[in-house]
């Protein structure tokens, strides 16, 4: 297989990307190579609400297959088989992700699909886009086993009114939404460390005491 493009999004490394799509406010681009990048290639797609992305986790290859992985919903010690998992640690590197998507754009360089919700590193290869059909990948009565369990396992974030402002409006709350999440590895729980996550073009530090993140500083990258 080959991409037939990439993502452009706020996450320039891996430590702090949703472990899961479908965060709000949390927009990206996908940009197709020129071979693509053409208006018949998308002919009707703005008629469907939402896409599923295939890509490739480009930044997890492994050399060696292991069967067992350890999902952070289970605080990183648990292992369960790679195939009852979303680990991106996988025999191949594939990944799958539902988009909203917002709207056809139309450059110079030819169309590109502006999309909410995508858990994806900027740079990502994209090897597919389909259009997300509700009668057949809905399924309302599914059970999600340990991923359901935790699902409301959140942080509550502190973000200081003055480093707030520092963040263009249009990315607070998906960046928000990222922290209340909880980035850290899930084995790591220690309320002195400071950690650091790139979001969009800034740098920041947090730490994480009984459950509350607070925000201690935001730079320019």
């Amino acid at each position: 297989m080959k991409p037939i493009g990439y993502i452009e999004s706020d996450f320039k490394e891996k430590f702090g990307i949703p472990r899961q799509s479908g965060r709000s406010s949390l927009v990206a681009r996908v940009v197709f190579e020129p071979e693509y990048a053409q208006p018949d290639c998308v002919r009707g797609i703005e008629k469907f609400s939402h896409l599923w992305l295939l890509f490739d986790f480009s930044k997890a290859h492994r050399e060696r297959f292991a069967p067992t992985v350890r999902p952070p919903r289970l605080g990183g010690n648990t292992r369960v088989g790679v195939f009852a998992s979303r680990s991106p640690f996988r025999p191949n590197s594939i990944g799958l992700s539902c988009v909203k998507l917002l709207s056809v754009e139309k450059t110079q360089n030819g169309v590109s699909l502006l999309v909410e919700g995508a858990d994806l590193l900027d740079g990502t290869p994209i090897y597919d886009v389909k259009p997300y059909i509700p009668y057949a990948d809905c399924h309302p009565e599914a059970v999600g086993s340990y991923a359901d369990e935790h699902a409301n396992d959140t942080l509550c974030v502190e973000f200081p009114e003055n480093l707030l402002e520092k963040i263009p409006k249009e990315k607070r709350t998906g960046l928000i939404e990222c922290l209340r999440d909880d980035p850290r590895p899930s084995y790591q729980d220690e309320p002195e460390r400071i950690y650091g996550m790139k979001f969009a073009d800034f740098d920041l530090k947090f730490t994480v005491k009984n459950r509350i993140l607070t925000v201690i500083e935001v730079k320019n990258v």
